[in-house]
């Protein structure tokens, strides 16, 4: 037997096998059989049934998975935690982006310098003497109250910017600064002026520090303007009380601005500084009327500070002096203005000093002669 060759005419082409065979690198296994298309009947089913040799088989479809089950929003505790955050987050971000709002109109207040105008009142004779009850009996203090009790309030009314609470608070602080800057011993003998300090606009402090150590007579920087004080080189307190008598006004003189207006006599009983005999019989009497405008602003309630804009101040007997001192400068019982009082003026000067500015004492405001 001849063995398998080639027929004579060669190999033909596209046999299995060939080298130029496109399907040769095909393999058919079994799941390239199963995901075919078109599948051939069996021969029974040729047999029993005259169909098509071949059937079409449907493709594969995938298992699909039944969709997750939605939970509605707002079921259990969790939700409604979730939901209040929410909420509170989106009003503190409305509180916050209005606070911060580069649109929201701001307060602005200009602070003007103190004016201040000290007139002393020089006596046409000698100064009255004697013991502090006495003259005080003689004198129009005799019906005067005793230190803090002769600063009373008017009656507080809501104004159109300011409730009555908050009137009854700037009083309040006015009271507060008049017996500071009148009736403290340590500011009346110049040892501290802190109780004043503390209460005046911060934009202030400049001018207020600068009248007390640079004093001038320029009409912003003198230091009675400020405060009462004398010097305890020269005098000494003659009695423990302290008279006054007063009144106080206020309005509204622009929304949200409250001035109020004072207008006080303090009468204080004094004595040449270490004399010690008791009784004492070498007391006089030294009266300062301060009259005041001062300005709050609402936010200055809160902290407890006013704006001083001035200052009218009548003190008497002393003589006339040149230029501001620190401190006020009393004559005392026996005593006399000196020939030349007032100083004389030069209206060719030129310079920060103004004119001598003095007033004469009537006889009516010392005390009258001893019964």
């Amino acid at each position: 037997m001849a063995g398998h060759g080639d027929p004579p005419e060669g190999r033909p082409e596209g046999l299995p096998g060939d080298e130029d065979d496109e399907y040769r690198s095909i393999v058919f296994d079994e799941s390239f059989v199963r995901a075919a298309r078109l599948q051939e009947f069996s021969a029974r089913e040729r047999m029993t049934d005259h169909a098509h040799a071949v059937r079409k088989i449907p493709p594969a479809v995938p298992p699909t998975r039944p969709p997750p089950e939605r939970r509605s929003f707002g079921s259990g505790p969790k939700q409604l935690v979730l939901l209040l955050l929410v909420l509170v987050t989106a009003f503190g971000t409305a509180v916050y982006l209005g606070l911060r709002n580069p649109y929201r109109p701001q307060a602005t207040r200009t602070t003007e310098q103190v004016r201040t105008a000290v007139v002393p009142l020089v006596p046409e004779g000698s100064v009255p003497g004697g013991a502090p009850d006495e003259l005080l009996a003689r004198s129009p203090a005799a019906a005067f109250r005793e230190g803090a009790a002769g600063i009373t309030l008017p009656p507080a009314r809501a104004t159109g910017g300011f409730a009555e609470a908050q009137v009854v608070a700037a009083l309040t602080i006015v009271k507060d600064y008049l017996v500071a800057s009148s009736l403290d011993p340590d500011v009346l003998a110049g040892r501290s002026e802190r109780a004043v300090r503390i209460l005046l606009d911060p934009d202030q402090l400049g001018q207020f520090d600068r009248s007390l150590t640079d004093p001038a007579a320029d009409g912003h920087h003198d230091p009675i303007g400020w405060l009462v004080r004398f010097d305890p080189a020269r005098v000494a307190p003659a009695a423990d009380g302290i008279r006054v008598h007063g009144a106080m006004e206020y309005r509204e003189t622009a929304p949200g601005t409250l001035e109020v207006t004072t207008d006080h006599v303090f009468v204080y009983p004094l004595r040449p500084a270490g004399a010690t005999a008791l009784p004492v019989r070498d007391a006089s009497l030294f009266t300062v009327r301060r009259e005041l405008r001062l300005r709050f602003t609402v936010d200055d309630l809160p902290r407890r500070q006013v704006e001083l804009l001035t200052s009218e101040v009548q003190a008497g007997p002393q003589s006339c002096p040149a230029g501001a001192h620190r401190t006020l400068l009393p004559l005392l019982a026996g005593e006399r203005a000196k020939a030349r009082d007032p100083a004389a003026t030069d209206p060719y000067a030129t310079g920060t000093e103004g004119p001598a500015l003095c007033g004469v004492l009537s006889p009516r405001a010392e005390p009258g002669p001893a019964a």
